[in-house]
């Protein structure tokens, strides 16, 4: 672990701290700006795709591929991101397992608020089923807002009947939509980018006026878990979203889910971005390949 690193990072990021209060429109420009800046992904091709009748992006490894695939929910709070922002990401994933990816570009509030995206969650798995390939072949994967779409992903299938994947991977998830856990209280200072109330401000775009004590609203607190397939939650002790990782795992493995909780300390909100700067972010993406190829080499 490296403490040069990590304050480096930390410091990075109170330089542009996030303003929920922000017109989604600038949101999104200024994310799509900040995410989409670098170099492209090595080691990696991308093609445009359909999938579940929305845009998306396929990401297949340059070397010969590990059968199975990813599909893969870009975070951005509901409000802001696409597949692009989310690419460094999901390319690492496909590099470190030869499997490939398909990142959706899901239906984003105000103009789309809650079911809009679960709905494309459940359609992009639904017609990937329907395509032939099997779901033990498929892990579902997402950060932030998509690592919450992951799992309401995963209830609606399986309360449609649906088989469930071989597994699933949440980077810092969003579970908790009454963001009342205590980590909003209890991280407030150590978190460099959320606040509660810029949480509180953004996810209004998403929840419409809608009763966020609802099982695909705030899963952490309010789902039925049972019958889920196994999961890896990650996340960082430096994030006001910790609780929502921590109390989704304790209510899993009540419910008999196979879950594994992986905190890693003093770094931030979906760290894994800095991929290639963070050494704890390299070593969590390592361990999530690891996830995936075993439950892929389950089947």
């Amino acid at each position: 672990m490296s403490k040069t690193q990590r304050a480096t990072v930390d410091t990075l990021m109170r330089q542009g701290p996030f303003d929920g209060s922000l017109p989604p429109e600038q949101l999104r420009k200024g994310f799509e700006a900040q995410m989409t800046s670098g170099p492209a992904p090595t080691g990696v091709t991308v093609t445009p795709s359909i999938l579940g009748g929305r845009p998306a992006l396929t990401v297949e490894p340059e070397s010969s591929p590990v059968t199975g695939t990813i599909i893969h929910f870009h975070g951005g709070c509901w409000v802001f991101g696409s597949p692009a922002t989310a690419l460094q990401l999901t390319a690492s994933l496909v590099r470190r397992t030869g499997v490939r990816a398909i990142t959706v570009d899901y239906r984003l509030a105000p103009e789309h608020p809650f079911p809009a995206a679960v709905h494309d969650g459940l359609a992009a798995y639904r017609d990937l089923l329907g395509q032939g390939v099997p779901a033990e072949q498929i892990v579902l994967a997402g950060e932030s807002a998509g690592g919450g779409l992951t799992v309401t992903t995963l209830l609606t299938a399986r309360e449609d009947g649906l088989p469930m994947p071989a597994a699933a991977v949440a980077f810092s998830p969003a579970l908790d939509a009454t963001l009342s856990c205590e980590s909003m209280t209890t991280k407030h200072d150590a978190d460099p980018l959320f606040t509660r109330a810029d949480l509180t401000s953004v996810f209004a775009h998403y929840l419409a006026g809608q009763d966020p004590h609802q099982p695909l609203l705030s899963p952490a607190i309010h789902a039925d878990l049972t019958g889920l397939p196994p999961l890896l939650l990650q996340a960082g002790s430096n994030e006001v979203l910790l609780d929502d990782s921590t109390r989704f795992a304790v209510r899993a493995a009540t419910a008999g889910v196979d879950v594994q909780l992986d905190i890693t300390a003093d770094v931030p909100h979906v760290f894994h971005a800095f991929e290639g700067q963070l050494d704890e972010a390299d070593a969590a993406l390592d361990r999530a390949a690891r996830f995936i190829s075993a439950a892929l080499a389950r089947t």
